[in-house]
C-alpha cells in the first residue's frame, strides 16, 4: 500500500486548506481549538458555510448534489477542516440519513429532504435508542400504526443527540410484531414541530445537557414520510450504522486533540516525565494505526465493497483513543482540570479557567463525558462480537 499522497491530491489539500482559511471564522476555531462551548448558532454556521460551498456533503455523489470525491479527497477534507479548528459537522443529516434517503428513498423524498441537508438549513435529530433498546436495537417498541395516508407514533426515543435543537428526526419504529423483530421495524421521517412531539433534556455528569428524551404521544406522520417499505426499516438501518460507525472514529479530530495534549503536557511540566511521554507516545501509535484503518474503510467504500464489519472495528478503536487522550489531559493539568462553572457558562463566558493558558478548559468534564463513546452506537462489547463472528468468522 502507497501511502504517499500523488502531486494532485497534494494540491487538492492545498486548495482545502485555503479555502478553510479564509472561511472558517476565528472565533469559532479558538473554541474548538481549546474546546469551549460552541452554541447552536456556531454549529449552524459552520454548516450553512460548508452547504453555500456545496461542501456539507461533502461524501455526496454529484448527482445528489455533492462534489463526487473520491475517499482520498474525502478523507484530506475532513483532516484539513479538523485541524483548521473548523467544528465537527453535526453527522445526523448530511452523513446518516442523507445517504438512506439516497439509496433507499423515492424521488420526491430526495427532492424534498436532500436540499435543506445539502445547505446546512434543516437540523436533523436520530431518533434509534430507546430506553432498553441500545445496543439492541431490534428490540424497540416505539409504535407507528398505519391508519389510511398517514402512521399514528406512540412511544419514547432517548439520548437523542442535540434534540433540542432538531427540526427533523428519523426514527426506528414498531409496525409489526409478527416473525422476527427485525422483521418489524419501519423508517419513518417525523417533523419536530408536529403536535404531541415533546423533548426534554437529559443533565449529564458534565452539566451539559447535550442528549435528551424524546416523546411521541399519537403524532400523525404523512405515509409519504415512509422510507422504503413498510417493515424492512432494519435493511435500512444497517446502511446507516456503517456510516455512523466510521464517523464515531473521528481519525482527524483525534490528531488535532493529540497535539493539543502534548501542548499541555508541556505547559504543565510534564513532558519531561518519561513514563508520561510513554503514554503520549502509545497514544500516538494507535492514532496512526486508526488513520491506516480509516483509509481501508473509504477504500472499500469506493470500490463497492461492504464495510460494515470493518466500521464496527473503527468504533472500537476510535471510541476508545477518545477516552485515553481526554484522560491524558486531564492527568497532565491535574487539579487545574476540574473547574466547571455552569452558570458561568449559561451566561455566555467563555473565559480563562484556573491553571495554564493551554489547559483552559474543564478537562475533567470532558474526560466524565467521553465516558459514552465505548457504549453509543452500539456499544463495544456487541461490536467485538459483531467482528468476531463477521470478520473472524
Amino acid at each position: 500500500m502507497d501511502l504517499a499522497f500523488t502531486p494532485e491530491e497534494q494540491a487538492f489539500r492545498e486548495d482545502i486548506r485555503a479555502w478553510v482559511k479564509a472561511n472558517l471564522p476565528a472565533e469559532i476555531s479558538h473554541k474548538v481549538h481549546n474546546a469551549l462551548r460552541l452554541t447552536r448558532d456556531d454549529l449552524q454556521r459552520w454548516a450553512k458555510i460548508l452547504g453555500s460551498k456545496g461542501w456539507l456533503g461533502w461524501g455526496w455523489p454529484k448527482e445528489f448534489g455533492g462534489p463526487g470525491w473520491n475517499a482520498v479527497q474525502k478523507h484530506l477534507f475532513e483532516e484539513e477542516c479538523a485541524l483548521a479548528g473548523a467544528p465537527r459537522v453535526v453527522p445526523f443529516g448530511p452523513v446518516m440519513v442523507a445517504p438512506v434517503i439516497m439509496t433507499f428513498g423515492n424521488k420526491e423524498q430526495q427532492q424534498r429532504f436532500l436540499p435543506g441537508i445539502a445547505s446546512g438549513e434543516v437540523w436533523w435529530s436520530q431518533g434509534y435508542s430507546e430506553p432498553g433498546s441500545g445496543s439492541d436495537l431490534a428490540s424497540v417498541k416505539c409504535r407507528a400504526e398505519r391508519q389510511g395516508d398517514k402512521f399514528i407514533v406512540n412511544g419514547q426515543k432517548t439520548w437523542t443527540t442535540l434534540g433540542q435543537y432538531g427540526e427533523w428526526i428519523f426514527c426506528l419504529v414498531r409496525t409489526s410484531n409478527e416473525g422476527k423483530p427485525q422483521t418489524g421495524i419501519s423508517f419513518l421521517l417525523i417533523d419536530m414541530k408536529s403536535p404531541g412531539v415533546s423533548v426534554r433534556p437529559i443533565k449529564l455528569l458534565d452539566g451539559e445537557c447535550e442528549v435528551n428524551e424524546v416523546w411521541f404521544d399519537n403524532v400523525e406522520v404523512p405515509a409519504e414520510n415512509l422510507i422504503g417499505e413498510e417493515n424492512k426499516g432494519w435493511t435500512y438501518a444497517k446502511h446507516l450504522l456503517s456510516h455512523e460507525r466510521t464517523n464515531i472514529a473521528d481519525v482527524n479530530r483525534a490528531k488535532r486533540e493529540l497535539e493539543r495534549l502534548k501542548r499541555i503536557a508541556k505547559a504543565e511540566g510534564v513532558w519531561d516525565d518519561l513514563r508520561f511521554r510513554d503514554q503520549i507516545a502509545l497514544l500516538e501509535v494507535d492514532v496512526v494505526a486508526l488513520e491506516m484503518l480509516v483509509l481501508r474503510v473509504l477504500s472499500a467504500e469506493k470500490s463497492g465493497k461492504n464495510s460494515l464489519d470493518i466500521a464496527g472495528l473503527l468504533k472500537i478503536k476510535g471510541s476508545e483513543i477518545q477516552q485515553r487522550y481526554s484522560e491524558l489531559m486531564m492527568l497532565a493539568a491535574g487539579p487545574y482540570s476540574l473547574p466547571f462553572i455552569e452558570e458561568a457558562m449559561e451566561a455566555g463566558w467563555q473565559g480563562n479557567f484556573p491553571g495554564s493558558v493551554n489547559a483552559n478548559a474543564p478537562l475533567a468534564s470532558t474526560y466524565f463525558n467521553m465516558r459514552k463513546t465505548t457504549i453509543y452506537g452500539g456499544s463495544n462489547e456487541v461490536q467485538r462480537n459483531i467482528v468476531a463472528q463477521t470478520v473472524l468468522g
